[in-house]
């Protein structure tokens, strides 16, 4: 198949019955395929596995699905990784309203509940600068009654979302532009950052 500008800068691969399967599993949760699902399904298993992991973290981290909203979006926006920034902002002001979600994505945690202010501030502080962190840090988890084994669980959390950010970003991979026109103004004006949407639908 050839190069797509929005897929980034892979071409994708042929479509086998384990790609074409993976592209149905997108349809049946979005309704399209998105693009970066294009470049993944150069690994498919690599994708899955990577979810897997991810949702065993959550579990063990006890986390909320708006609790994953705030961390995806904090580190996200921290990272200036516009796509996972539309998808999980969006999500998130979806689960938690407006207000929420712009905070988040704006690193403006004034109006948040302790214990989701603790979440994007430990998101962030992993994602700008993981040498600099200190005991210090954990203590607004802490104070949140977040568990030794869950802090470990939320960090591994957020560097996994992280990596699969940074393979989006690095191979050029615009976010879909579904993601941008279903995202309320809030959002949309708050992902200044990164690559641009694509210009037409997945």
């Amino acid at each position: 198949m050839a190069e797509h500008p929005d897929h980034g800068f892979l071409t994708e691969p042929e479509v086998t019955p384990e790609i074409q399967a993976y592209y149905d599993s997108d349809v049946a949760d979005h309704g399209y395929v998105m693009n970066l699902s294009r470049v993944w399904a150069h690994s498919p298993a690599a994708h899955d596995r990577l979810f897997e992991l991810l949702a065993d973290l959550a579990r063990v981290g006890g986390l909320t699905f708006r609790q994953r909203g705030i961390l995806v979006s904090a580190m996200a926006s921290t990272a200036g990784d516009s796509y996972c920034s539309l998808a999980w902002g969006g999500r998130l002001a979806i689960e938690a309203g407006d207000a929420v979600a712009g905070s988040v994505l704006h690193h403006d945690d004034a109006g948040l509940e302790p214990a989701d202010a603790a979440l994007a501030t430990w998101a962030r502080t992993v994602t700008r600068d993981a040498n600099a962190t200190t005991a210090d840090d954990l203590q607004p988890l802490r104070a949140a009654g977040f568990g030794d084994r869950q802090i470990f669980a939320i960090t591994a959390f957020v560097a996994l979302r992280r990596a699969f950010s940074l393979v989006n970003d690095a191979l050029g991979v615009r976010p879909d532009r579904q993601l941008r026109d279903d995202a309320s103004p809030t959002v949309r004006d708050a992902v200044s950052f990164g690559r641009p949407p694509a210009d037409r639908p997945s």
